[in-house]
């Protein structure tokens, strides 16, 4: 479990983002673990992700994966949807990431933090767990995503609101 600080500070982003949620992100922390958290990405409009939903998933298999020292240390990031733009179920190395501690600001949020992921998501910049992929492969992922999701039992479990959508396409 996590120190005193980080359990603090993540119950308060948790509240901060179910107030005040970013723009096509939903986050919600794991139901038994507080360090590790689901995350959905919705595909911006006019990009070759619109209408896709991203679902995030940790090299431990929980979602975003915050160490007990965060806000001082940074998460790990892991895409389990497949988008073509990030590989699944492999770190993503990103400035905001475990991969590089030495650019961490313990300034940054969970709402920052997936802010930060959805942008980067639309550049093509290579990096480690990025991938390439033709504009017609990342709608074609865009489509089938939410199908892929629903699979998920965690997905079902956490994003609720995603299932009847599907339900309701069907």
């Amino acid at each position: 479990m996590g120190t005193k600080a980080c359990i603090n500070r993540l119950q308060k982003e948790y509240k901060a983002i179910l107030k005040d949620p970013a723009p096509q992100i939903t986050a919600h922390p794991a139901p038994n673990n507080l360090l590790d958290w689901h995350y959905l990405l919705e595909g911006p409009k006019g990009s070759d992700f619109e209408g896709g939903c991203y679902h995030g998933k940790s090299d431990r298999g929980e979602g975003v994966t915050f160490p007990p020292e965060y806000p001082f240390k940074p998460p790990s990031i892991v895409m389990l949807t497949p988008n073509g733009r990030f590989a699944t179920n492999t770190k993503l190395c990103l400035s905001m990431s475990s991969f590089h501690p030495e650019s961490w600001n313990p300034l940054w949020s969970v709402s920052t933090i997936l802010t930060g992921l959805l942008s980067f998501m639309l550049e093509s910049q290579h990096t480690t767990g990025a991938i390439s992929s033709t504009q017609p492969e990342k709608r074609r992922f865009a489509r089938e995503s939410l199908a892929y999701n629903v699979r998920n039992p965690t997905f079902r479990k956490l994003f609720p609101e995603w299932v009847e959508r599907h339900d309701k396409q069907q």
